[in-house]
């Protein structure tokens, strides 16, 4: 039986809760606008359920008329017989019609949920999505939206009819032989008297050791799988192979101890709800009334035929509660999505005059304890290019994702044209703000409409010169559609070319403030240089503010920020840093002819 057999007695052995308190409270914020729908479907339930114990009841009264002495009231037989048919059609047709109402109230509820985090997502701060893994996200929208599924289409249906049909079962039984029911319940006592040790705190812990053995033994793998290349080429393939092979033995024996510790009470619930044991119990007890003429013979057959029925609440605890559990933890996850404060947009926009770019005293960090940037103050000129150096974690990329408003900073404040960027309304701030980075996102769309997001109406013209100055457009006349190629469909481009193809898609959209993030990590020598030139004919105007990659790149800026720890420690133009042959002097002989 399901409810506690043993693969999946592991979600169970600690005390049953429908959901945490925020799975339950998103599930009825969630169902709140469906309320009448989802009553219709439990009502629609109910009824089919118990209409569907007609039939059984219809057989267990025929016997007993057809085995009573004494002449047969035939009107009665057929009542009993239409009554039994009619039950029949009336479960069918309202079971069916609960599913049905059940489906649709799962579409309805599943498209909100997928709105709402469509919403909320395009509402998010920029910065969020680099601190999480697209399969997480995707996870969220898909697989966790889909649980609710189970929920609300099956689980109402299912535990209205594992709780009405033997409460039902039980109110008739009692009417024909109260103590025969007594007995019949004892296969369900002795089940539901087995349940606390599952809970016992050796249970528990046997529990968590499983866990944290499945954890070591996940990890292992991973780091096993990851790292066989480098492990092989430095001969630690054996140790390696060791290390992989502890956490499988370890998860062996804590798997067997937890086994041993659940088996017995396991195979006790589920001898006491078999129903070889259940008829077992029936029989034995009936047989003791009927010879003791404590009850006629024809009375057994109603406790036969819905004996095995009584059971079944037990049996839709484990599949019931393992669906409204896996939907709450799905509704969690979702929630905290749902919960992610968005970067609040101005009430009254101003709008920037210029695009010159301050940074007065600006201090974040990503947890409240540790701060990335230390009291940065940095002006950034029109017509002027600033490159930012600095060795790894240093706060290089959190300094320039501040610009495009991906993140607030905790202090101190950014201005663009003499106003606050949280002044600036976002579609202000991205006319005037664009950025490339070295991770590129590109969409399953076509070239064109790639390098055009920013400007859907662009002339098809336009879309070339972007690509001819990103260096790309030899590239895409080779692809099999040439411009009209769509990305990850009909071609899967290499690092560099797409992020040249997002470098077109930033010149596209010509904004006067340019923010690039390692944005030709990926490109060759020759690429680079050509970038770096299409870059200086943009016009003397444009404030350009670079993660610097290579040093060629440095060279042409008109000033470095040399960064270390979260603070600027030096800044100037590149010869005068290298003439001081201080900090950033150091760091650009330590690179040996490339910044990292």
């Amino acid at each position: 039986m399901n409810a506690i057999d043993v693969a999946g007695a592991r979600e169970r052995s600690t005390p049953t809760r429908l959901f945490d308190s925020v799975g339950e409270q998103s599930l009825s914020r969630l169902l709140r606008p469906h309320v009448r729908s989802f009553a219709a479907v439990v009502i629609l339930q109910v009824v089919g359920a118990l209409a569907g114990l007609a039939p059984l009841l219809a057989v267990a009264e025929l016997g007993r008329t057809l085995l009573a002495s004494g002449p047969i009231d035939e009107d009665h037989v057929w009542l009993v017989v239409i009554a039994g048919a009619v039950g029949l059609f009336v479960r069918l047709l309202f079971t069916a019609a609960s599913s049905g109402l059940g489906h649709m109230l799962d579409g309805q509820a599943q498209l909100t949920l997928r709105r709402q985090l469509a919403a909320r997502l395009g509402r998010v701060p920029i910065g969020w999505f680099s601190r999480r893994r697209t399969g997480e996200l995707a996870k969220v929208v898909g697989e966790d939206v889909s649980a609710v599924h189970p929920l609300i289409a099956h689980a109402p249906g299912e535990l209205v009819s594992a709780f009405v049909v033997p409460l039902a079962s039980l109110i008739y039984l009692f009417t024909v032989e109260w103590r025969m029911t007594l007995i019949t319940l004892i296969p369900v006592v002795m089940a539901i008297a087995l349940v606390p040790l599952l809970m016992l705190p050796a249970r528990t812990r046997e529990q968590e050791e499983f866990d944290a053995a499945m954890g070591r033994i996940a990890d292992s793998v991973v780091e096993f799988v990851q790292g066989i290349s480098v492990v092989k080429a430095f001969g630690g393939s054996g140790r390696a192979h060791g290390k992989f092979l502890s956490a499988v033995d370890d998860f062996v024996s804590t798997f067997l101890r937890w086994v041993r510790g659940m088996s017995l009470v396991a195979a006790g619930m589920q001898l006491a709800l078999s129903p070889p044991f259940v008829l077992l119990v029936i029989l034995i007890g009936g047989t003791s009334l009927i010879t003791s003429d404590g009850m006629a013979p024809a009375d057994l057959l109603p406790f036969l035929l819905l004996g095995l029925g009584l059971t079944a609440p037990v049996a839709a605890l484990g599949h019931g509660f393992d669906d409204m559990q896996a939907a709450g933890r799905a509704v969690g996850r979702i929630k905290e999505v749902l919960e992610v404060e968005p970067l609040p947009e101005p009430v009254h926009p101003v709008v920037p005059q210029g695009h010159r770019v301050e940074l007065r005293d600006v201090r974040f960090g990503y947890e409240d304890d540790r701060e990335v940037l230390r009291g940065i103050d940095l002006v950034l000129e029109p017509g002027t290019s600033t490159a930012v150096v600095g060795p790894s974690g240093s706060g290089k990329s959190t300094l320039v994702q501040l610009l495009p408003r991906f993140f607030d900073p905790t202090h101190g404040s950014v201005v663009l044209g003499g106003v606050d960027l949280r002044e600036i309304g976002s579609r202000q701030l991205y006319r005037m703000v664009s950025f490339v980075f070295q991770d590129v996102r590109l969409l399953r769309a076509s070239v064109t409409d790639n390098i055009a997001l920013a400007v859907p109406h662009a002339e098809r013209d336009d879309v070339v010169r972007a690509a001819r100055l990103a260096n790309i457009h030899d590239r895409i006349l080779e692809l099999p559609h040439g411009y009209e190629t769509v990305i990850g469909e009909d071609i899967k481009l290499s690092g560099g070319e797409a992020q040249r193809i997002s470098l077109a898609r930033a010149l596209l959209a010509d904004t006067p403030v340019l923010v690039l993030d390692e944005a030709t990590a990926f490109a060759d020598p020759q690429t680079d240089h050509a970038i770096r030139q299409a870059l200086a004919t943009l016009g003397s105007d444009r404030t350009i503010l670079v993660i610097a990659h290579r040093l060629e790149t440095v060279a042409d800026a008109d000033t470095v920020v040399m960064l270390e720890n979260g603070a600027i420690v030096e800044r100037g133009r590149p010869a005068e840093l290298l003439a001081v042959d201080g900090k950033f002097a150091a760091f650009w002989r330590s690179q040996g002819g490339e910044l990292r």
